[in-house]
């Protein structure tokens, strides 16, 4: 068993089945890969992982704990943390006020837009966000308006956002889509350095191959909501089934 184990998952939209028995076990500190092309159910899959969708069938099993009926809040005091497609941060404030919220709620339990004055009050709160700023190589940015910054300095900001509540599995919705080339190999390098120095579990969808073997240790591809094929970034590249589904020439 890993630290998460999907079985027997399926949803189903109306006469569209997007996924169906889905089995998936990401182990415990790795990188695992999901991927596939657009409608393999990816998204869904996520979805369901962190209680924004119900599965019809099946179970999601989190370290042990089932994540099914818990609400998307639950499933994140239990650990996991997501990062959306579009970056999900607070453009009218400073990335320092960006940084200290998560670091609020984990304390508090709960974030209330009108709690900025009293959280600069609290100095641990703001040093847990200053180092965080510092690790994510933000410091000299703590004073900008989030919406000013690049796509690449958005998503940075946001990881760093999740990494402030400690989670134990990160979950990544494309997180280089919409990037330069520069900011995604930033991005690569930002979460090879998160994977190195954290105890900590990630899981991803994306598209770009380039970002897939060059983070990945293990590789779920989906087709038509169910999975295709598991193996290494090694094995997955020349996999003839995964060529014809979805790889082609990138292969």
């Amino acid at each position: 068993m890993g630290i998460l184990d999907v079985k027997d998952v399926g949803k189903r939209f109306g006469g569209l089945q997007a996924l169906g028995n889905v089995n998936l076990s990401v182990a415990e500190n790795s990188v695992h890969a999901i991927i596939g092309p657009n409608g393999a159910g990816k998204s869904t899959l996520l979805n369901c992982l962190v209680g924004k969708l119900v599965p019809d069938t099946g179970s999601v099993m989190f370290d042990g704990q089932s994540v099914l009926g818990r609400s998307p809040h639950e499933i994140n005091q239990m650990g996991i943390s997501r990062v959306f497609q579009t970056p999900e941060i607070f453009g009218d404030l400073t990335v320092m006020e960006n940084m200290m919220i998560p670091v609020f709620a984990k304390r508090d339990g709960a974030f209330r837009m009108h709690a900025i004055e009293n959280m600069m009050a609290e100095r641990d709160i703001v040093e847990t966000a200053e180092k965080m700023l510092v690790d994510m190589n933000m410091a000299e940015k703590r004073h900008m308006h989030a919406a000013s910054m690049s796509r690449g300095d958005k998503r940075r900001l946001e990881i760093g956002m999740c990494l402030a509540q400690e989670p134990r599995l990160l979950l990544l919705d494309e997180p280089t889509a919409g990037m330069a080339r520069a900011d995604t190999n930033n991005t690569i390098d930002l979460l090879k350095q998160i994977k190195d120095e954290r105890d900590i579990t990630i899981a991803i969808i994306e598209h770009d191959m380039h970002v897939v073997f060059s983070l990945a240790e293990r590789i779920t591809v989906l087709a038509q909501g169910t999975p295709l094929v598991e193996d290494t970034p090694e094995n997955i590249k020349g996999h003839p089934k995964v060529r014809e589904a979805y790889l082609g020439e990138a292969a």
